[in-house]
């Protein structure tokens, strides 16, 4: 991980950094289940159709929570890109999650901790979250994500 710039709210840096702590290791994770074949069971969740709807998903999910804490607090638009198709996103997942992880080291560092805390603001899930209670849905993201492939995994290797 490239040196974070300085950050009015220490909060949000450490948060910025197990962002990208734990998306990293869910990558990988995501490429062990590649790598064994894992079928993710069926379930009606679009986002476990398949390992490459689901890698999509946390990796579009983790320029979204920026994106949404920017516009939130009235931030420069982060520019993160669209995340690439379920049909590219093996190839291209290792590219769009560096660049959407460059993307989040700065946007929040000048932001003062009161704006983290209040007001609360309305996701388009329909939850309010404040923007301190959003980076942490972010950071446990990729985590719950990474626990099931891995306790699917372990299930797998039971059987087999």
């Amino acid at each position: 991980m490239e040196k974070l710039p300085e950050y009015q709210y220490r909060g949000a840096r450490a948060m910025v950094i197990l962002h990208e702590r734990h998306l990293r290791a869910f990558l990988d994770t995501w490429r062990a289940a590649r790598a064994v074949g894992l079928v993710l069971p069926t379930v009606e969740d679009p986002d476990y159709a398949s390992l490459d709807t689901l890698l999509r998903h946390v990796l579009r999910c983790a320029g979204g929570y920026l994106y949404w804490m920017c516009k939130q607090l009235e931030l420069p638009d982060p520019g993160v890109r669209e995340a690439p198709p379920v049909e590219t996103i093996e190839r291209e997942a290792q590219s769009y999650l560096d660049d959407v992880l460059e993307r989040w080291r700065e946007p929040l560092a000048g932001v003062p901790e009161d704006r983290f805390h209040e007001p609360e603001y309305l996701a388009r899930w329909g939850t309010r979250y404040c923007i301190d209670a959003m980076l942490e849905h972010a950071v446990m993201h990729p985590i719950r994500h990474r626990f099931q492939l891995v306790e699917l995994m372990d299930v797998a290797r039971t059987v087999t």
